[in-house]
């Protein structure tokens, strides 16, 4: 195919882009409907590697502290090593996968934006060359954008910062003083495992979190969803899991609470060179500040298509953008979990396959009628 980014493109019914767990469930979905990789679907991945977001993460992370991995449709993880990173473990079953069901996932392939195209599909661009589509399955995630917040004096630090996306494992704090900002789950972790090597350690959060005491069942789920999609419904940017489900109540968690090392302080009010401060004049010094402030939906590939609300979201119907009913979003708010993620492949490709079917009933029409006239 044209690996210039000009000319023609190469056609296909659908592009997914993005190959983690939703980007998969979208996969397998297309071939259960009986589309073909290459010839009717092309998988694109980021990533050097199968594995999706899980192939980054940090090395401490074992597969037995993986909370809620949910199996891809069609084949379960079994007989994994729960003292194997995770890393290690998932990154192999999803290389399983896309071989079990010869997904054919092109990687690593950036894709640069979606525009309209011509013959009312859409023009991919990406660095592979570019591709004509009908639909796009959009499971891009949140990993690539890990967002850092600005506070007055940052510049200034003279000490090590980094975000939770480059945490690589406690051993490189050991004796270090280290702030960590963020109540996700992330941060806790982090915390905890670093809490364990380093001199000092302080918990920097915007608001108090709150524990979640018993299983997260059924009940509490569909809450959680349920408030999440209200969001994106109304247009506006998905709010963090832990921000509308609670941090689980663990044994770990309940012993560090315990211990001291999950005494939270409020958010600091600016950084100075040698630490962090508050307008009350109370000053931390710190050697290392620890970012666990999330990320963002990693969308910006879509911008030319103008899918944002003023509230900044893109909103969704289902899993179809309601300004653009050719884009899928699977993985974006109320499906952004390993479960929610299979079920919004599933529905996409329902939603894809009357697409496809009405275009080639149309196609088929304007046949028959050019035949009629001749």
């Amino acid at each position: 195919m044209n690996n210039s980014g000009e000319g023609a493109p190469h056609t296909v019914e659908v592009v997914v882009v993005g190959a983690g767990q939703a980007g998969l469930s979208g996969a397998h979905h297309l071939r259960r409907v009986g589309l073909e990789p290459d010839r009717d679907f092309v998988v694109l991945d980021r990533g050097p590697r199968p594995g999706g977001a899980w192939q980054f993460r940090w090395p401490s992370l074992t597969y037995d502290k993986v909370h809620g991995m949910h199996a891809l449709p069609g084949m379960e993880l079994t007989g994994a090593d729960g003292g194997r990173p995770s890393s290690e473990v998932i990154g192999a079953y999803f290389d399983a996968y896309e071989r079990a069901f010869d997904l054919r996932v092109h990687r690593p392939v950036e894709v640069s934006a979606v525009r309209e195209g011509d013959g009312g599909r859409l023009r991919v661009e990406t660095s592979e060359g570019t591709y004509a589509t009908r639909a796009l399955i959009n499971a891009t995630g949140t990993w690539d954008r890990p967002f850092l917040p600005h506070y007055p004096g940052r510049e200034s630090f003279r000490g090590r910062q980094l975000h939770t996306a480059n945490y690589p494992g406690p051993a490189e704090f050991a004796g270090r003083r280290v702030v960590v900002v963020g109540g996700g789950a992330f941060g806790t972790q982090h915390l905890m495992e670093i809490a364990e090597v380093a001199a000092e350690t302080y918990w920097v959060t915007r608001r108090p979190p709150v524990f979640r005491e018993g299983p997260f069942d059924a009940d509490r789920g569909r809450a959680a969803v349920a408030m999440v999609e209200e969001r994106v419904r109304h247009g506006l940017p998905p709010r963090s899991v832990v921000s509308v489900t609670g941090l689980p109540l663990t044994d770990a968690v309940r012993r560090a609470r315990e211990n001291g090392v999950l005494d939270r302080l409020p958010m600091f009010d600016r950084i100075t060179p040698t630490g962090v401060a508050w307008h009350d004049g109370r000053e931390v010094e710190a050697d290392v500040i620890l970012w666990a402030t999330g990320f963002r939906a990693a969308l910006d590939h879509l911008a030319p298509l103008g899918l944002r609300e003023p509230g900044g979201g893109i909103r969704v119907e289902g899993t179809r953008a309601v300004r653009d009913a050719r884009v899928h979003l699977v993985g974006y708010g109320p499906s952004a979990s390993t479960i929610g993620a299979n079920r919004a492949g599933r529905a996409a490709v329902r939603e894809i396959t009357r697409l496809l079917d009405e275009a080639g009933a149309g196609t088929k029409a304007a046949a028959e009628t050019a035949g009629t006239k001749a």
